[in-house]
């Protein structure tokens, strides 16, 4: 029973704040996602990212051993998903991007969080910067047919990855009135994002359904056997192995359906990933959370 509210009490407040977006949209009042997500991607995150960094207490190294088992584990999803779509003969610029690269901001940062603290979150956005570099380069190539990895430099969330990593490395820290700055900047990110997943969810007009909940669970089972694997491999501490599991297991993102209809791929199609994906996620992380605490 206590393993129980325990993980509740860890879930509860990622899928209220996402109700909270959804009930407003249904509701009728103005929700300008576009503005919102340039404000939390551009401002809130690359703050929140930064300050995680600058004041973990993570020995460096054990977030090198994730970084690389996080680029391994993303190869290794990356392999398989496509195998998947070969044998079902599936459209790969609509169907690959989509299962391949999980919503490891909106959902996987708040998680790592409540779980395991500002611990967690440190080893949480370690994952998050490997996933959207890889996200924003092999990612938007996937979607496109094209693309210049140079995009990937001008993306505040990099930069601002890289100066963290650096100050964490030399053991700097900023003056504490703009440390406190960035950390209240920082703060709004987490809600923003989830009151603006349950909008998008909102909005959304999924189809082939059928379809979405087998590829959504091919996609649990594989992220989750693959992040697993991993993670004994490179012989993780309890905590880093834990995040690594919940970041890549988290349900499609958001940005894979705004990628597909920026393309001209099937928005509807991978919107219903989007849908599937997510309301299994209410099921299957809080299940991976009780194997992982």
């Amino acid at each position: 029973m206590n393993i129980v509210l325990t993980v509740m009490e860890i879930v509860a407040p990622v899928f209220l704040l996402a109700a909270v977006g959804f009930a407003w949209v249904r509701l009728g009042f103005e929700y300008r996602v576009q503005f919102v997500t340039r404000l939390a991607m551009t401002l809130g995150v690359p703050c929140l990212v930064f300050t995680a960094l600058m004041k973990t207490e993570i020995d460096p190294a054990a977030l090198t051993t994730l970084s690389l088992a996080a680029v391994v584990a993303y190869a290794g999803v990356t392999v398989l998903c496509l195998l998947v779509v070969l044998i079902g003969r599936l459209n790969r610029r609509t169907y690959l991007a989509p299962i391949i690269f999980g919503n490891t901001g909106n959902m996987g940062l708040p998680l790592a969080l409540f779980a395991f603290g500002e611990e967690g979150l440190g080893y949480a956005v370690v994952v998050f910067a490997v996933m959207a570099i890889y996200s924003f380069t092999i990612g938007v190539w996937l979607v496109s047919g094209g693309g210049s990895p140079l995009k990937v430099v001008k993306e505040p969330l990099v930069g601002a990855t890289l100066l963290g990593g650096v100050f964490l490395w030399q053991g700097w820290q900023t003056p504490v009135f703009l440390t406190n700055t960035l950390e209240l900047i920082g703060q709004m990110a987490i809600p923003l994002m989830l009151i603006t997943l349950g909008v998008a969810i909102a909005r959304l007009h999924p189809s082939h359904l059928a379809l979405s909940f087998v590829l959504s669970l091919v996609k649990v089972v594989i992220c989750i056997a693959t992040a697993w694997g991993v993670g004994l491999w490179f012989q993780l501490d309890p905590v880093p192995f834990a995040v690594l599991v919940l970041q890549v297991s988290t349900p499609v993102a958001v940005t894979s359906y705004l990628l597909a209809e920026k393309y001209g791929a099937d928005a509807e199609a991978v919107a219903g990933l989007v849908v599937v994906s997510t309301l299994i996620s209410v099921v299957s992380l809080p299940l991976a959370l009780a194997f992982l605490i």
